[in-house]
Parts: structure tokens; C-alpha cells; sequence
């Protein structure tokens, strides 16, 4: 039976910077004796991930002596830049340029974000290597059935259909258990509260797909994570009619702000965020 995380051929490996694609990775790197040959592993950064993310990807480079593509979204040719742990954006630069570009907010309905920001700028920097197929290796598990079968369905990216997605956690069965088994056996970990298996301020910190309680919860525990939010959502946008939101169906990020200074505890740990391609 074939191992599903030998590599033969071209290969992007999408690194969120979760714990669940941080072990893909390092299964990929056991099974091949290192990275191989046409191999890049790629981090593409938004600017609104928390600064434990960042200290988490340069740490798995380091410990692992696995190069690792940090990569941002830029709204001029080529579309992306490469930058590293000390050059990376940490005030939301790449995604405030997507939205002042796009002329609008992204939200649950018209997203755009994970595209322009993450997936585009991989496939721009894979083409820049001259590659024109390729497969793509994403963390996704074994017990995440619903986005298993969506994937395998389509079989590319909705990007490129030159490019393969391989979900290789998923073929050999692995669910959060074995992931979370690895991490506490490790001698280091993301830095990040996980309730579940689910790390709570993954991805961009306030994401608009997380619940309104974990959006609340993470608003509390850190009040100046919210003032980004406020100001995207106060800009004068052509396209955005007044009062317009990154969600039209709750509060607004100001709103959100004003309840977390008064209430103890909003958090609902019922509810799941909405999956996006963005990872763990």
C-alpha cells in the first residue's frame, strides 16, 4: 500500500501554522527522509495571525531544518512577496490592502479573503518556480468528513485545475487524537489555547467565520485585538452601503467590543467555525 505522504513528484505543502498541518508536515518529512526534491512548504501569512503562530512556524523550520516559504499577498505584480518571521506584517497590511483593492468586506456569502490571500498568493509563487502541475498536500484529518468529501469530489483547487489536492492525514486515517497525542509527546507546541481539539484563536485572530461567543471570548481575554476589526469596518468603502459589515446577521465588531468589556463569559463552546481552506 502506498504511503500517502511519499512524494514523487512536484508538491506545494499548505502550511497553516495548526498543529494538524505542522504534523502533516513532519510526517511528510519522516517518510521522505527530509524534504524532498521539488518540494516547498508554504506559509502564507495575512498579517492578522496571532504573533504565537508566527513564533510557532519559524520554530517547526528551525527544530525540523525544514525551509519554510513565507508568503504575502501584495496587490501588485507579482501578487505575492516572500518575507520571514522578522519582516512579516503583524497589523493586517496584507489583508487591508485586499479590502481597499476589492472595495469591499469580506464575509460569509463572498469571502474572498482565504483566496486572494492565501491561495493565490501559493499558486503565484508555485508558478513562479516554473511549475505548471503540481500537487498540493493540505492538513486535513480523517474525521473532518464533511470538507474530505467536498475536496474529493472536485479533486483541485477551485484556483487550478493544474493542481492536484492530496489530503494525505485524511488517507491514512488520522483524526485530532493522534494529532494531539504527537503534540503533547513534543518538545515544543503552538502556543495557543485548544478546547476540543479546535485552537481557538487559529488563523486571522478575530475571523469573521468563528462563532460570535469565541469572537467575544477572544475580545476579553485581548480588548486591542478588536481595534483592527472596528477600523475595516468603519472604512469609507465604494462599494459598501452604510452600516455595512463583515457579518450582516449579528453585531457589529464595535458592538462586539462593547459587550466583551461587560460581559463574564460569552463563549459557546457548542458551536463550530465555519471551515474555510485557512487550516486549523
Amino acid at each position: 500500500m502506498r504511503d500517502p505522504f511519499k512524494i514523487d513528484q512536484p508538491t506545494c505543502i499548505s502550511f497553516s501554522a495548526g498543529r494538524t498541518s505542522a504534523y502533516m508536515l513532519w510526517r511528510v518529512l519522516q517518510a521522505n527522509a527530509g524534504r524532498p526534491i521539488d518540494t516547498v512548504v508554504c506559509f502564507a501569512n495575512t498579517g492578522k495571525e496571532v504573533e504565537a503562530t508566527l513564533r510557532f512556524v519559524r520554530e517547526c523550520s528551525i527544530r525540523w531544518q525544514v525551509p519554510i516559504q513565507w508568503l504575502e499577498y501584495r496587490d501588485a505584480l507579482p501578487g505575492f512577496a516572500v518575507v520571514d518571521f522578522a519582516s512579516a506584517s503583524r497589523q493586517g497590511e496584507p489583508f487591508e490592502a485586499l479590502i481597499r483593492k476589492r472595495q469591499y468586506l469580506p464575509n460569509p456569502v463572498a469571502r474572498g479573503c482565504t483566496t486572494s490571500l492565501k491561495i493565490r498568493a501559493m499558486h503565484k509563487f508555485v508558478r513562479s518556480l516554473g511549475w505548471t502541475d503540481w500537487d498540493q498536500f493540505i492538513g486535513i484529518r480523517a474525521d473532518e468528513q464533511r470538507r474530505v468529501a467536498k475536496i474529493r469530489t472536485r479533486g483541485h483547487s477551485t484556483e487550478s485545475s493544474r493542481e492536484t489536492m492530496c489530503m494525505p492525514l485524511a488517507e491514512a486515517g488520522v483524526s485530532v487524537r493522534e494529532v494531539t497525542a504527537f503534540w503533547q509527546a513534543q518538545p515544543f507546541d503552538l502556543e495557543l489555547l485548544t478546547v476540543n481539539g479546535r485552537t481557538l484563536e487559529g488563523n486571522c485572530d478575530l475571523c469573521f467565520l468563528k462563532p460570535q461567543g469565541q469572537r467575544l471570548a477572544l475580545i476579553k481575554a485581548k480588548p486591542g485585538s478588536a481595534v483592527w476589526w472596528i477600523r475595516m469596518e468603519s472604512l469609507n468603502l465604494a462599494s459598501k452601503p452604510s452600516g455595512a459589515r463583515f457579518r450582516n446577521d449579528g453585531p457589529t465588531y464595535a458592538d462586539l467590543a462593547r459587550f466583551a468589556a461587560h460581559q463574564r463569559d460569552m463563549f459557546d463552546s457548542d458551536k463550530e467555525s465555519i471551515a474555510c481552506f485557512c487550516g486549523d
